[in-house]
């Protein structure tokens, strides 16, 4: 079980059993019975949506004023990063 967060509420059974009951009592959120839950399961998605472009995870050593350079730019600088290697490489192309 994961640890609670130190400003954690814990509801007592009689609080939980109240809840319920404000719930079930509110015609806009009624809850799906089992077969209404299996209906709709395959249309819910969860996590984020599949890229187009797929990267590969991998480790690199790279010097400190790189790296600091780049990140010193702010959010998103992995993404600079990869886009100046790949002007570098068409750069390169070219020469040859």
């Amino acid at each position: 079980m994961p640890k609670l967060k130190p400003m954690h509420i814990k509801v007592s059974k009689k609080e939980d059993a109240e809840i319920t009951s404000a719930a079930l009592s509110d015609p806009d959120a009624i809850p799906l019975n089992d077969l209404e839950w299996e209906q709709i399961k395959p249309l819910v998605k969860l996590g984020r949506p599949k890229s187009d472009i797929t990267k590969e995870r991998i480790t690199i050593r790279l010097s400190r004023d790189v790296v600091n350079h780049f990140r010193s730019s702010g959010a998103g600088w992995q993404t600079r990063l990869d886009l100046a290697l790949k002007d570098y490489i068409s750069s390169s192309q070219l020469k040859s």
